[in-house]
């Protein structure tokens, strides 16, 4: 397949492994690339810029692919050290970021600088026209379906993707919900140059996470996941456990007057003991609606080129053959 986002990201097939905490590790990033897809490092999952050197270089004995890395822009008393992480992405030869959270303009001049391209994670097609306005080269558009963080607007791709088709000139993904060949094709469809997947790339053999994980999403079902941290309005889905119940029931309970300390036993610092331990009722994890859509754990090149395949029938077949 060859779309505006294969071109721009010299890619085989134009499908990107989001980034996700504690499962964007160089190992995951190399088998996607590898595969034909987009990989990306998560970069706030290393501690330091000087781990995500390292993770960056790491990355590169694995691949001669192009991969990225995943930068999360979030609003902190004490914020990471940023210019410390874009510069071991500089001095890694990344070309590619995508960047998430707040609005990364003033990142943008020092990354294109260098000849970084950026594709910035939006949850709305108001955001998704600012991330065009400032200079962006793509954006992921992020539906209602999505794991983690979906915005506070509860829009789902099915209106989400056709709206950013009116409105944007820059090529966009979909992101939320997909997991198959049926879906890329839709995507396309709808006006997306291609799609971006986490939760689905999680149950794979290379995800370097805990078999818990991966047989978690496999016996889960579309009904399984649930919002949390809405009346801070930091909406996140995740997959149910009894921590998420748990904080449900306190955000029943206390209403407008929760806080963020209030639910810290079940959000903070979870996901080692989640991803790398397996212990599943730690507390809440990002877990897309998708998981009602993933039946196996299959290597990313199986998956990638399976989609794609799939996606080619459904055009060239069912599609053209109603005509």
């Amino acid at each position: 397949m060859k779309t505006r986002i294969t071109e721009l990201f010299g890619i085989q097939h134009p499908v990107i492994q989001g980034g996700m905490h504690f499962v964007g590790f160089a190992e995951m990033a190399a088998a996607v690339s590898n595969a034909g897809g987009l990989g990306l490092i998560t970069g706030l999952t290393q501690r330091s810029p000087e781990l995500l050197a390292k993770e960056i270089a790491r990355c590169r004995e694995m691949t001669d692919k192009p991969f990225g890395v995943n930068l999360t822009f979030l609003p902190a008393v004490t914020p990471p050290d940023y210019p410390g992480y874009v510069q071991a992405i500089i001095e890694g030869g990344v070309k590619i970021v995508e960047t998430a959270g707040n609005n990364p303009a003033k990142w943008l001049p020092i990354l294109k600088e260098n000849g970084i391209k950026v594709i910035h994670k939006c949850t709305s097609v108001r955001h998704s026209l600012k991330a065009e306005q400032i200079g962006c080269d793509a954006v992921s558009v992020d539906g209602f379906e999505c794991g983690g963080h979906p915005g506070e607007d509860d829009v789902g791709n099915w209106v989400l993707l056709p709206r950013a088709a009116e409105e944007l000139k820059i090529p966009f993904v979909a992101s939320g919900g997909v997991a198959n060949g049926r879906q890329l094709a839709a995507a396309l469809a709808m006006g997306a140059d291609g799609v971006n997947m986490g939760t689905r790339f999680i149950a794979t053999k290379e995800a370097p996470v805990h078999e818990n994980v991966k047989q978690a999403l496999v016996a889960a079902s579309e009904l399984d996941t649930r919002l949390i941290m809405r009346p801070l309005r930091n909406t996140e889905r995740v997959l149910n456990n009894a921590a998420v119940e748990r904080l449900l029931a306190k955000e029943k309970e206390m209403g407008a007057n929760i806080s963020f300390a209030d639910i810290a036993e079940e959000v903070a610092g979870v996901y080692p003991r989640i991803m790398i331990d397996g212990e599943m009722d730690a507390g809440g994890w990002s877990c897309g609606m998708v998981a009602g859509l993933i039946h196996d754990i299959p290597t990313c090149k199986a998956l990638i080129e399976g989609m794609v395949a799939d996606a080619e029938q459904i055009i060239r077949g069912r599609l053209a053959a109603v005509l």
